[in-house]
């Protein structure tokens, strides 16, 4: 039995001295010199004790050791668990509990805040820096460059992200070898990827985007990237006349159509631009096309089933859309009262079905089953209608998600530490349109009788409780929350109320 995934995306490099990763530096590693150094941190991997089916969670910033450390956990057979850097060591907890997780790679700058964690849950606690120090890169290093794949089957698990609804904790989705490896292969064929792509890679390594999709693309391609540590766009566009390609969020393109240097004399020789993990405005479409000729190919994705739908790589790609479904990927929409399929045109819950979508949520049998139905068709949670054309049009969320510059924000969980503050009687949190980050964050606070809250306080407390990209951009005091005959608080009233929050002056 082989390692399907590893095999797919790895193992078939095995030697090639082409460049695989162009860094900010202007250094090149190549594939083999890559996979070296993922098969001294498989070894790594096992001298720390874990085993195939362990998981390893994984809090590094974006370097080219953090991703050997994805390809190393693949060769080895052990579940990656990759969290976002933003994360205080409070909320990393949950998930490095929930998992499982037998080993913590952190960053070292944090091991002070993480030890007590990994200390208090028995996991075992190593660091890995930016630059490649740290103590896991030390055993790392000792170790052969060579490592003996462990066999592995297309149903075995491969990686876990965690997601949420907007009550609850967060859930572990459970993604295969399968799952990562059809998408993939499917974004290939249908982006046009080959070996000579060169992919603009400033996207997050934690998330599913920048990790599975982009990189994975890459990958089965056999292309390369320029391998950016984050946004920054005095990076894209110096590094934008060496590549074909690039992916991003709406942030991305917001901010270079803001940059005079952001010509179409730039980006004339570019093959593709793709845009996803947030709505794209039309607006952008249209500048972005006035601006440089090129049409921003928009597709949508999810967490527990990476991309779904795709606007055509040839033919139109309609702004407002999400395009087509993906070969291979079923796409219905349902009444999310009774399930059954609606009128084309009709606005309903999306459902999709396919190889890319995940096993189920960790230890959740009860999300599982609720979410995932039977026949395997997966309720998203996402309203969305599909046109007499065949697109797929994403319209809301049935839930209350709120994604800001491609993060999942999950209002309940902002609105229990509002809650608990000095003057503060409730609060809600609501995602209003923002031009540059597609959504961001309005607290909206009813103050207990006689009280006024301290905003600057407040705001203090949620910078030392949760993760910045989760801190609300404006507090707003009422005097009470608009709510509906069963007494539940009407956030669409809210979200119409505030939708001109963020909006640029006429």
């Amino acid at each position: 039995m082989t390692n399907p995934l590893f095999d797919t995306f790895f193992g078939r490099h095995a030697g090639s001295e082409r460049t695989f990763l162009h860094l900010p530096d202007g250094s090149r590693l190549s594939y083999a010199a890559f996979l070296a150094l993922a098969a001294r941190m498989a070894h790594g991997l096992t001298s720390c004790g874990l085993e195939p089916g362990d998981r390893v969670a994984v809090q590094i910033e974006k370097s080219p050791e953090a991703l050997a450390l994805y390809a190393a956990a693949v060769q080895a057979g052990v579940i990656f668990l990759p969290l976002n850097t933003a994360y205080t060591a409070g909320e990393l907890a949950y998930f490095v509990e929930n998992s499982g997780a037998k080993l913590l790679v952190g960053d070292p700058a944090k091991q002070a805040a993480l030890a007590p964690v990994a200390e208090g849950l028995g996991t075992r606690l190593e660091t890995l820096a930016a630059d490649g120090t740290g103590s896991f890169a030390a055993i790392a290093a000792a170790q052969p460059d060579s490592f003996d794949t462990v066999a592995r089957a297309e149903d075995d698990l491969a990686a876990f992200l965690y997601t949420s609804g907007t009550t609850g904790r967060s859930k572990g989705a459970m993604l295969t070898q399968a799952n990562l490896m059809s998408n993939a292969l499917t974004l290939v064929d249908h982006w046009r990827f080959t070996g000579d792509d060169v992919l603009l890679h400033a996207l997050p390594i934690f998330h599913t985007h920048g990790l599975f999709v982009a990189t994975n693309v890459i990958l089965a391609a056999g292309g390369a990237m320029i391998f950016l540590p984050k946004l920054d766009i005095d990076a894209l566009i110096a590094w934008m006349p060496k590549a074909t390609t690039m992916m991003g969020v709406p942030t991305f393109y917001t901010r270079l159509l803001d940059d005079d240097r952001f010509t179409g004399d730039l980006a004339r020789h570019m093959r593709l631009f793709i845009s996803g993990s947030a709505p794209l405005l039309a607006d952008t479409h249209v500048a972005f096309e006035d601006r440089t000729g090129h049409r921003i190919l928009e597709r949508y994705g999810m967490t527990e089933t990476n991309m779904n739908t795709s606007n055509p790589y040839e033919g139109e790609r309609r702004a407002g859309t999400v395009g087509f479904p993906l070969p291979g990927v079923e796409l219905k929409v349902t009444d999310p009262e009774t399930g059954a399929e609606v009128a084309q045109g009709a606005v309903g819950l999306i459902e999709v079905r396919g190889p890319n979508v995940f096993k189920g949520y960790w230890q959740m049998p009860e999300k599982t089953a609720a979410e995932l139905r039977a026949d395997g068709f997966f309720l998203t949670g996402d309203l969305g209608m599909v046109d007499a054309d065949g697109y797929v049009t994403i319209v809301g969320r049935n839930k209350d998600l709120i994604i800001s510059g491609g993060y999942n924000i999950y209002p309940k969980e902002i609105e229990l530490v509002l809650d608990e503050q000095p003057g503060v009687r409730e609060s809600a949190v609501i995602g209003v349109p923002h031009p540059d980050f597609g959504e961001s964050v309005v607290a909206v606070l009813v103050p207990e009788k006689g009280a006024a809250p301290d905003e600057a306080a407040i705001a203090e407390t949620v910078s030392a409780a949760l993760a910045r990209f989760k801190h609300p951009r404006r507090y707003v005091v009422v005097d009470e929350l608009p709510r509906n005959t069963m007494g539940k608080v009407q956030k669409n009233v809210l979200r119409d109320t505030y939708k001109d929050t963020f909006a640029a002056p006429a």
